[in-house]
């Protein structure tokens, strides 16, 4: 596309050309460079709004590749900014243009403000959604922000700590300090606060090696909850995924929240500590076609968003016609599709940017499965597991999959393909079953504290690709956990109805909090063992924040909107599990010390030295090897483990350790060492399950 016809010879354009790369606003103190991806727009203005908030329109008359790009000199960090596209009105073909709405940049390093969800800021009329909306939604959207990206991180390098090596901790920015006495009070609820040494001392003391954050994409609470009063406290309803989320900034919102963001990176670097960011790519704040107009769906509705195919729930149309039905499988009103080149390079770019940028050492994947789709068929040679796999960034950060979507077919735990680690719900299942006295057998449970090899021996996976955790953001606390036997939702303003009803918990003859001392000492008892066993079990572990000193949400598990004391960390030491947070301290320090209990190789059940004892051991609670019959005691329940790092299985060599570790999940200690072979395979069946022995190493497995 050219600009058209000059009026005269010498004639200026206030706009210059600019180029179509970058994506998103890059700014210099010459120019600063604007490019935003519509390829089916007509026309498409850059919006710059003053400090007075009055805007200013500049015709981007450049456009090639899909790209509308240009360039405005003495733009400075900090200004304002937004788009108005316009292009057919023609929903039924996945086309919503609308110039009376102003756009963020999909490219937005840093946005200001937040959404008012008023009728303004949909692109079609309430009473008919057929018919556009020309209200200007100006005065009740955010704005994009120019960013000076310069900071001085002094030299830092990535740490890389390997995998075995990491203890992870999954905590809200907000919550996290919201109540903390020893942090600032004006740095509270905030990245400066997160990084504030009292945190930091805390986490380094603790033992975490790295934490997870909940979403601090730039995410804008849902229509529905506002309209009740309510907020998206977790952040699940990203919108800029290259902007920190403003509200949790101490400094201000017009660029500030990146450099705060960096330095909590940098403070939490120093401490030892890596920064793990839950990433939300499979679906945005703009839910379903009757969602607001905010960003993707005014510049590229139709390629971003993931329709329904033919033969799947929407009716069948004309054949070869354009279906513009939504394909949900996320439950939240929109999937992107990662398919589509521009969305997949906006991942892709979004990825590489928060680990190039801001010093990020890796992501947890929210509903990976619906980003590993072809069509609508799970592949795992999908187009973003095969280029994060081949990116040079990319495949050396850590990489976590939430292995499930919303859809019947989406559950993917056990088959995510290398550099991938998964969060493994089988673990928590498992280990909760056995401590409530409920599981099916202790095969299960064994199969879960060796490291799950059923799930990821086969296809040369190391134990480390199991993430354990036992309680997560979604869900009961630990406390509740042995507190409550049914969810207490009624505070979410939906009758109780959301949050899962499977909730594999007891509370030990009373629902609730109680000053039955008994009770109280049982629960807190169950609470030290549950961290232990997942502190001190192969794989990774993952803590949720507070479950080390008893925090509560009343029997809340589902606390998405609850941005109040039910979701926040109390810190004072009143009604605190003091004594859990010592055990789990400890069962830290124990798997720190002790290379055996994070080991790179499976157990195999056999010396790794001749004549020296077998790696792993299950004891009978009479302290002699468990038998191939006891496996089916339906009477049994508990049975220790027996660990052994004399020598590691390591290459030769390498160091290894002469340490041993004997343990038993029973909470007994085992009266005798291992002694003899041992394998719990049954009649008929050449490999039990829960042998943590791999398949191509195990004699009994080939014949």
């Amino acid at each position: 596309m050219t600009p058209g016809l000059w009026s005269f010879e010498g004639q200026v354009s206030p706009v210059w050309p600019g180029r179509n790369w970058p994506l998103g606003a890059t700014w210099s103190p010459a120019s600063t460079n604007f490019a935003v991806y519509a390829p089916h727009a007509t026309a498409c203005w850059l919006c710059v709004f003053d400090d007075e908030d009055v805007e200013t329109r500049h015709a981007l008359t450049e456009r090639s590749l899909g790209i509308w790009h240009g360039a405005l000199p003495d733009i400075a960090p900090g200004t304002r900014y937004g788009y108005r596209v316009d292009g057919p009105w023609d929903p039924a073909q996945g086309l919503r243009f609308n110039p009376a709405k102003l756009l963020l940049d999909p490219y937005a390093q840093a946005v200001s403000g937040t959404i008012d969800p008023r009728p303004a800021l949909f692109g079609y009329r309430f009473d008919d959604p057929a018919v556009r909306n020309d209200d200007d939604s100006a005065p009740y959207a955010a704005r994009s922000v120019v960013v000076d990206p310069s900071f001085d991180w002094e030299g830092e390098q990535p740490m890389k700590r390997r995998w075995r090596d990491t203890v992870i901790y999954e905590l809200h920015v907000k919550g996290f300090t919201a109540l903390h006495d020893r942090v600032p009070e004006h740095l509270r609820g905030t990245y400066a606060g997160l990084g504030s040494p009292a945190v930091t001392d805390y986490l380094r003391d603790l033992g975490v090696t790295a934490v997870e954050l909940l979403p601090v994409h730039q995410f804008f609470s849902e229509p529905g909850l506002t309209e009740r009063g309510a907020v998206n406290y977790w952040g699940y309803n990203s919108i800029g995924y290259f902007a920190p989320h403003n509200a949790y900034s101490a400094a201000g919102d017009r660029g500030q929240q990146v450099v705060e963001f960096k330095q909590m990176v940098k403070d939490l670097h120093r401490a030892g500590i890596e920064v793990i960011l839950d990433v939300v790519y499979n679906h945005t704040a703009e839910a379903g076609p009757l969602g607001p107009t905010l960003s993707f769906r005014g510049l590229d509705d139709r390629g971003f968003y993931r329709r329904v195919q033919r033969g799947e729930t929407a009716p069948e149309g004309p054949s070869g016609r354009f279906d513009d039905t939504y394909w949900d499988v996320t439950g939240c009103g929109n999937t992107v599709n990662s398919e589509d080149p521009l969305a997949l390079r906006m991942i892709l770019d979004s990825l590489r940017y928060w680990v190039t940028e801001m010093h990020v050492d890796g992501f947890r994947f929210d509903l990976m499965s619906a980003l590993t789709r072809t069509g609508s068929r799970v592949d795992m040679k999908s187009d973003l597991l095969v280029a994060i796999g081949q990116d040079p960034v990319l495949r050396h950060v850590k990489l976590i999959a939430e292995p499930w979507d919303a859809s019947m077919d989406g559950y993917l735990v056990g088959e995510l393909p290398p550099p991938w680690v998964e969060w493994n719900d089988q673990y928590r299942d498992s280990t909760r079953d056995f401590w409530r006295g409920q599981t099916p057998g202790l095969h299960e449970v064994a199969t879960r504290l060796a490291g799950s090899s059923d799930l990821y021996a086969d296809d040369g996976r190391s134990a480390y690709n199991s993430v354990n955790f036992v309680t997560a953001h979604d869900g009961f606390t630990l406390r509740d956990l042995v507190s409550y036997d049914r969810k207490h939702n009624e505070a979410n303003g939906e009758d109780n109805r959301d949050g899962t009803d499977n909730n594999r918990s007891w509370n030990h003859g009373v629902e609730g909090e109680t000053d039955d001392a008994r009770i109280l000492e049982r629960r807190r008892r169950q609470a030290a063992n549950m961290m232990a066993t997942l502190c001190l079990s192969n794989g990774v572990p993952m803590i949720t924040a507070g479950d080390e000193r008893g925090r509560t949400q009343r029997g809340n598990n589902n606390a998405y909107c609850q941005d109040n004391p039910t979701s926040w960390i109390d810190w004072s030491p009143d009604d605190a599990w003091l004594d859990v947070y010592e055990v789990t301290k400890a069962a830290l320090r124990l798997r720190r010390e002790h290379p055996a209990l994070r080991q790179r190789h499976w157990f195999e059940g056999r010396p790794t030295i001749k004549g020296g004892p077998k790696d792993l051991a299950w004891l009978h609670p009479t302290g002699r090897e468990m038998r191939a019959e006891d496996w089916h005691d339906g009477n049994l329940r508990a049975v220790g483990m027996f660990v052994s790092g004399a020598p590691l299985r390591a290459p030769p060599g390498r160091a290894a350790s002469s340490r041993w570790m004997r343990r038993s999940s029973s909470g007994s200690t085992p009266a005798t060492s291992p002694s003899t072979s041992c394998c719990p395979r049954t009649t008929g069946c050449r490999r039990a399950p829960w042998c943590s022995r791999p398949t191509a190493s195990c004699r009994r497995a080939r014949r």
